[in-house]
């Protein structure tokens, strides 16, 4: 009986050790899944705090972009103003120039022949001035009229010059800041991916720390199930000693063309070749609330285009809004524009005649699609090319 006993008590005690080393493992374990738990949440904290302080300097680099590119565009506007500004003081140059030519062939009509030929065979402005020197009766107000174009054409070629270095300076800024922005918006998504990895983290691990909870709680209660099985077991060891002292019983229980004219006009089509007219002139676009100065004719890249009459071509170059284009003088103040070529075949100084290949139909400077845009001029205001075709 007293060796019963003794098995029952070690059993008891057997349980509650095992249960508590059951338990004392769990609650380490908790704490270094809690502990972790607090670090991670810190880690997310420091990484959410570094990516607002990104997010503020994106925001400024991108406030700092859009102030720059009011500026380009601002900038853009004065450089188209000083283009068209400098091809009208060419015009007002050149026809300045023809007007002074035909003067001094009236004076000099009657008189000596060879001298008149002299002052008509010279090759350029500069040589004309050079050789009119010797000529007592030349109109000084020709003169001064014409000095005072050219340096009317000089300033305007200098204050254009110094809006185009201020753009390139300006596009050279925001070409930074594009390089700025790229960069910080590459570590706010580096961040935003060291986030959703330590998120992912402290997801894993909260449902760890949820299970080891769990399962704490499933080994108390087996703790107290076990405790009271080892309590009603030590009781009926208790009971069974005193019923075999009684009765002595025992129990137990287990667990490219030539020159083109058409129609009947002063102007031939500039593009004959087109496929339609897409625009017309003093037309309100819904892209631009400003009523349009000229026609547009779409074609394709390539189509050939041509001077709508002879004359001289003031201007044949880029242009941040035309594109490439051509600038041609018909005198008296009438002027063409071509503008989008993707290429040109005509330089500035050069005489054209009507109909005359001038370049090709392209896409170029602010331009939706492959046209030609053709806009007539008088006395520098634009009208209505229908009016001359």
């Amino acid at each position: 009986m007293k060796r019963r006993m003794r098995k029952v008590t070690a059993l008891v005690l057997s349980v509650g050790m095992m249960l508590s080393m059951t338990i004392t493992s769990g609650a380490v374990t908790i704490d270094e899944a809690q502990k972790k738990a607090d670090e991670l949440q810190s880690q997310k904290s420091a990484a959410q705090a570094e990516k607002d302080t990104l997010a503020v300097k994106l925001n400024s680099i991108i406030d700092q972009m859009n102030k720059t590119q009011e500026e380009l565009s601002a900038k853009e506007t004065e450089i188209s103003t000083a283009e068209e500004e400098l091809v009208q003081a060419k015009v007002d140059e050149d026809d300045q120039y023809n007007s002074m030519k035909k003067r001094i062939k009236f004076m000099y009509e009657g008189g000596n022949t060879q001298f008149l030929e002299i002052l008509m065979s010279s090759s350029n402005i500069g040589d004309l001035l050079n050789k009119a020197e010797y000529v007592s009766k030349l109109s000084s107000y020709d003169r001064d009229m014409l000095v005072a174009f050219q340096e009317t054409v000089k300033a305007v070629e200098e204050k254009e010059a110094k809006l185009k270095d201020e753009y390139e300076k300006l596009n050279t800024l925001q070409t930074s800041l594009v390089s700025q922005q790229t960069e910080a918006q590459n570590l706010i998504s580096s961040k935003e991916a060291q986030i959703a990895e330590i998120q992912d983290q402290i997801t894993d691990n909260a449902n760890l720390l949820a299970d080891l909870k769990a399962k704490a709680e499933e080994a108390k209660r087996l703790q107290e199930e076990q405790a009271a099985a080892a309590a009603a077991a030590a009781a009926a060891a208790k009971k069974n000693n005193s019923t075999s002292s009684s009765n002595g019983s025992s129990s137990s229980r287990p667990a490219s063309s030539g020159n083109v004219v058409s129609g009947s006009g002063y102007f031939t089509h500039p593009c004959p070749g087109m496929t339609y007219q897409s625009s017309y002139f003093g037309e309100v676009r819904s892209f631009d609330p400003r009523p349009h100065k000229g026609n547009d004719y779409a074609a394709p890249t390539g189509t050939p285009t041509y001077a709508a009459a002879a004359g001289t071509v003031i201007t044949a170059g880029w242009s941040n809004s035309a594109g490439n284009w051509v600038v041609i003088s018909h005198g008296n103040g009438l002027v063409t524009k071509y503008m989008h070529h993707s290429s040109i075949c005509v330089s500035a100084g050069q005489r054209v005649e009507k109909g005359q290949q001038i370049g090709y139909v392209g896409s170029t400077g602010y331009s939706t699609g492959a046209h030609l845009h053709f806009q007539v001029e008088l006395n520098g205001t634009p009208v209505n090319p229908n009016n001359y075709m």
